[in-house]
C-alpha cells in the first residue's frame, strides 16, 4: 500500500535565520532573540551546514562563569567566541525528501528541537523544527478520511467497500474483510496517514 505523501519538504520553513562561521557570540544571541529561535545553522561557502550553534552551546559561558570544573569539552566552549568554535560539528541534519516519521525519530534520537534541511551535497534548504511535524495534525478530518478510502482502502482486496469516518483526527473503520490476516495490514496502513491521531476498527472478517 502506498504511503501517506507527505514529506519534510511539505512543512519545513524555507526562510532560515542562519550564520556564518565567522559569527560572534553576541551576534548569535541576538538572533536567536530576535528570530524566537533555539538553533541556528552555521553555514560556509555557498551555503552548505558544517555545524549547528544552540541554545545549550552557549550556556556554557555562564556555567562556567566561575567555576574550573566540569566536562573539559564544554569548558571549552566557556572561552569561544565565534560559531566556528561554539558549534556542534557535524551537523545533525535531514533531506528534504525524507518522511516526517524519519525527522521525528531524528530529533527524538539526537535530542534535538529543530533540523537543517540539506539537499545531496550539505546545501540549506530550510529547517524544521518539532512545531511544523505537528502542522499534519491540522488536517481536515475529510481529507484524512478522502485519502485513507483513496490510498488505503481502494487497494484492498474486498468485495464490499468499508466505511472510512474521522472525528478529530480520530479513525473509525466498519465493514467486512475477507481474511482475518489484513486486520494488522489496514490498521497500519491508516495509522501511517499523516494526521491520524488513532483508529477504531469495528471489522468482521469471513
Amino acid at each position: 500500500m502506498p504511503e501517506s505523501p507527505y514529506t519534510v519538504s511539505d512543512v519545513m520553513t524555507h526562510t532560515v535565520v542562519a550564520v556564518g562561521s565567522e559569527a560572534s557570540f553576541k551576534e548569535i544571541v541576538e538572533l536567536l532573540d530576535q528570530w524566537k529561535v533555539s538553533a541556528l545553522p552555521v553555514l560556509v561557502g555557498e551555503g552548505r551546514v558544517v555545524g549547528v550553534v544552540s541554545e545549550a552551546d552557549l550556556m556554557a559561558k555562564e556555567e562556567f562563569r566561575d567555576t574550573e570544573e566540569g566536562d573539559p569539552a564544554e569548558r571549552h566552549k566557556a572561552g569561544a567566541v565565534i560559531a566556528s568554535e561554539l558549534m556542534s560539528t557535524p551537523a545533525v541534519t535531514v533531506h528534504a525528501d525524507a518522511s516526517l516519521a524519519e525527522a521525528a525519530r531524528i530529533m527524538a534520537r539526537r535530542h534535538v528541537k529543530r533540523l537543517p534541511v540539506v539537499d545531496g551535497v550539505g546545501l540549506l534548504q530550510g529547517v524544521i523544527s518539532r512545531s511544523d511535524l505537528l502542522k499534519v495534525f491540522l488536517r481536515d478530518d475529510e481529507e484524512i478520511a478522502e485519502e485513507i478510502r483513496h490510498s488505503v482502502l481502494g487497494h484492498l482486496p474486498v468485495t464490499s467497500p468499508l466505511t472510512v469516518s474521522v472525528s478529530e483526527g480520530v479513525v473509525t473503520l466498519e465493514g467486512a474483510l475477507p481474511d482475518r490476516a489484513l486486520m494488522p495490514v489496514v490498521a497500519r496502513a491508516v495509522r501511517a496517514v499523516e494526521g491520524v491521531v488513532d483508529i477504531r476498527l469495528d471489522l468482521t472478517h469471513r
